[in-house]
């Protein structure tokens, strides 16, 4: 018996998009944005008998945890597709600058069910200058759902945008391969910590701080991006992958180093959340420094034994006084 294709919904196609196209790139991204959540909703309604609440909920989820950050990640990648395609004297039509930005949609997608996941694990009040997900009183513990549909959502956009595309399969891996290392980076990160009163400073120390950068952050901030626009503008050639990656991953190094600081010292106004690494006993850039700086993994030098010790009886606490 032939098995019978589940139909789906069409397409999103780009001439109508960039028959209006502002000449602003962010704003364009939004447009493509826009686009993708009347086709996810159309996919759903289509392929699923799922109630009128299931589809608004859906469509609260996407709106409210994908657009509303920075959209660097998101935007990379149309930027390194047209400087790759101009160093081949390639030129990039609206339709292909199109398919670009659905491609930094997968990683503003991917970036949402990071987050998502990441304020429940981490207790976190504020997201982007507004509650956490989870934080709303009508969502719960149900954004754990939430943050997976987020991350298949990626893989639903891929399949009814690029199925025919060349690189399909390509970019369906390489989405994959940087996922499952940045839950690996995760991981480090969760299992540094140590449990409320039980400061053990052993693991923190450059070594682990720049591991758990390098695969929690680097590869899908940095790397994803450019690795998508080069996939996209045909790129084959494995030694350049090598040389963006290593770019990528140094600059990432750079940037964690940076959000640390900020976690600490930003102001939530400003940066959108509020910083709980301190309080959540995390190994960051500021507390390996301050060892380092005691001399801690020499035993701490004689003048800093006291600080040392001032840090581990406040550190990873959330009482104000500490």
């Amino acid at each position: 018996r032939r098995r019978r294709r589940r139909k789906m919904s069409a397409p999103v196609t780009a001439p109508a998009a960039a028959a209006t196209s502002s000449g602003d790139a962010k704003s364009d991204f939004m447009k493509v944005f826009d686009d993708l959540v009347v086709q996810l909703g159309s996919d759903i309604a289509t392929t699923h008998d799922m109630p009128q609440y299931a589809k608004e909920y859906i469509h609260k989820s996407m709106t409210y945890n994908v657009p509303h950050g920075k959209l660097t990640r998101g935007l990379a990648v149309l930027q390194c597709y047209k400087s790759f395609m101009s160093g081949m004297n390639q030129p990039v039509t609206p339709e292909l600058a199109y398919q670009a930005n659905l491609l930094g949609w997968c990683v503003e997608f991917l970036q949402a069910f990071f987050l998502v996941a990441d304020d429940i694990m981490d207790g976190s009040v504020t997201r982007r200058g507004q509650p956490c997900f989870f934080r709303l009183p009508e969502i719960g513990l149900k954004a754990v759902n939430d943050s997976l549909m987020l991350e298949l959502m990626i893989y639903r956009i891929l399949r009814l945008n690029f199925r025919d595309h060349p690189s399909y399969i390509h970019f369906v891996e390489l989405i994959q391969d940087v996922t499952y290392t940045t839950e690996l980076g995760q991981l480090l990160d969760l299992t540094s910590q140590q449990q409320p009163g039980n400061t053990n400073f052993d693991s923190f120390n450059f070594d682990t701080l720049y591991r758990i950068y390098k695969y929690k952050t680097a590869y899908y901030s940095f790397y994803l991006s450019v690795a998508l626009g080069m996939r996209l503008a045909g790129v084959t050639d494995t030694m350049q992958y090598d040389v963006a990656r290593k770019i990528c991953l140094a600059i990432g190094e750079y940037f964690q180093a940076q959000d640390d600081y900020l976690d600490c010292f930003g102001d939530p106004e400003v940066i959108g959340k509020i910083g709980t690494d301190i309080e959540e006993n995390k190994c960051t850039w500021m507390v390996v420094t301050a060892l380092q700086k005691c001399g801690y993994e020499k035993g701490g030098d004689s003048e800093n034994v006291h600080a040392i010790e001032v840090l581990k009886g406040n550190y990873g606490r959330s009482e104000k006084e500490c």
